[in-house]
């Protein structure tokens, strides 16, 4: 009996999806697995936050959730374990007797240290790991050059990929004609909950996106052909408030439960049959700059996660001032849209990358905080967190990243009265200014910025 391991990781989706594909074709039995890698799941930064809160736990585990539903649809079933993968994944190789473990290749070195214990372990009962793409839009042997001649400056890279490098078709669905059932008997687990991770929902939380690949399926098919709302993306990316500015699939692209590859092919297929135009030429513009940061970080590795970023240097005048950065974190600085922006984070673990952009330049540039806390901090709460992409927004704006204009400062009062004119986003999330018109909204008294700061949590409950 040949068996076959599908260990998921990011790539929580049956469409487009190499490894469990190629493990249907080769194997006659296939298990599929996932282990939540208690490290993450349990851990905690450098600085001392989760390193994964409750917003990203809640999402990842409704995504598990659907992953075993549409697997159960084809007649697989889910194995689930709570440890280290290379400690279950092991365990269980040597228990089903399997030939070998099919999964996506990771590149971010906390994620390579894992698959290569498990490897090397395997290796000792005679079995092995078969790697496999899910993350990007480009395959890299497709690339017009090697790894690590990624150029560092987008621009370049788009020039060179974009034109002349074409995209592959995205995988269909195994279908449970393709699937025979485990013949042996297994304790198969269960899902845990936000309890199992000692997190729980409080007061104020609001979910923003529903997990799992059929939401972010339905979430593409309502963005392109229910909504047409693809045509205005790039007059409305910048917004910051309600859930119609963006394609919300930032989340579903971070966990794999969409293919990029996927969301291209319905893109140009929307484009043919309703036309072109700036708006969903943009949709792949977002799409290039995923595959670019994953490109910088396999060609920099662990330097984007270090203080001098792929540059090599942090210049700037820092400190570690945990009072001031506290405020920060809490949505307490008194400047009602940076405020504005980290209240929505940590109440719903989103937040636009327009006001990305802004709370993190005046986590750098106003407040002269390192760079490495805002960053983990972000990790900590992003539900569509993706290490490559987060880090390479955080070396950009810190001046770290390879990118030719060093100084990325936004003027904070100027992007309010751009980007929030009314005051209308200030106003949602802080409901103490509803009271003020467009001219003090976004500099209010000092009374008023009293009043809303009093009603924020306490620093001591979220970090540790």
């Amino acid at each position: 009996m040949v068996r076959g391991i599908v260990w998921f990781r990011n790539d929580l989706r049956l469409h487009d999806n190499e490894a469990l594909t190629d493990a249907i074709r080769t194997c006659e039995e296939v298990l599929p697995v996932y282990i939540f890698d208690i490290r993450i799941f349990r851990g905690y930064t450098k600085y001392g936050f989760r390193k994964a809160d409750r917003h990203r736990i809640a999402f990842i585990i409704e995504c598990i959730q659907n992953l075993s539903d549409n697997l159960k649809a084809i007649g697989l079933k889910l194995y689930i374990r709570v440890g280290k993968p290379e400690e279950e994944i092991y365990n269980l190789a040597q228990d089903v007797k399997s030939s070998w473990v099919f999964c996506n290749r990771e590149r971010t070195q906390e994620e390579v240290n894992v698959q290569d214990k498990l490897e090397d372990k395997l290796w000792t009962i005679g079995q092995e790991i078969r790697y496999y793409r899910g993350k990007m839009l480009y395959h890299t042997a497709d690339l017009p050059f090697p790894v690590t001649h990624t150029p560092d400056i987008f621009t370049n890279f788009r020039k060179e990929v974009e034109k002349f490098v074409k995209i592959r078709k995205p995988l269909p669905s195994p279908m449970a004609s393709d699937v025979r059932p485990i013949s042996i008997s297994l304790d198969f687990g269960e899902i845990p909950s936000l309890s199992d991770f000692n997190l729980s929902s409080e007061e104020g939380d609001i979910k923003v996106v529903e997990g799992g690949e059929s939401a972010a399926l339905a979430q593409l098919d309502k963005y392109l052909w229910e909504t047409h709302r693809v045509k205005d993306y790039f007059n409305t990316r910048n917004q910051l408030l309600g859930n119609e500015f963006s394609t919300r699939l930032s989340a579903y692209l971070a966990k794999g439960c969409i293919s990029p590859k996927y969301v291209y092919d319905e893109l140009k297929r929307y484009e043919a049959a309703e036309g072109s135009n700036k708006s969903t030429y943009w949709v792949f513009f977002e799409l290039l700059w995923r595959d670019f940061f994953r490109l910088i970080g396999k060609k920099y590795g662990n330097t984007i996660f270090q203080e001098g970023g792929t540059a090599g240097r942090y210049e700037k005048e820092f400190k570690e001032d945990w009072q001031q950065a506290e405020k920060w974190m809490l949505g307490q600085t008194g400047i009602p849209f940076i405020d504005a922006n980290m209240i929505e984070l940590n109440r719903t673990g989103f937040m636009s990358n327009r006001g990305r952009q802004n709370v993190a330049s005046f986590f750098i540039n106003d407040l002269k905080q390192h760079w490495l806390i805002g960053a983990e901090y972000f990790e900590s709460l992003l539900i569509d967190y993706d290490p490559c992409s987060n880090y390479g927004n955080w070396n950009y704006i810190a001046g770290v990243g390879a990118d030719p204009r060093e100084n990325r400062y936004f003027n904070i009062l100027s992007q309010a009265r751009k980007y929030d004119s009314d005051g209308s986003y200030v106003k949602h999330w802080i409901p103490q200014l509803q009271s003020l018109d467009t001219s003090t909204v976004h500099h209010p008294s000092v009374n008023q910025v009293e009043n809303y700061v009093e009603a924020m949590v306490p620093f001591e409950t979220w970090r540790r």
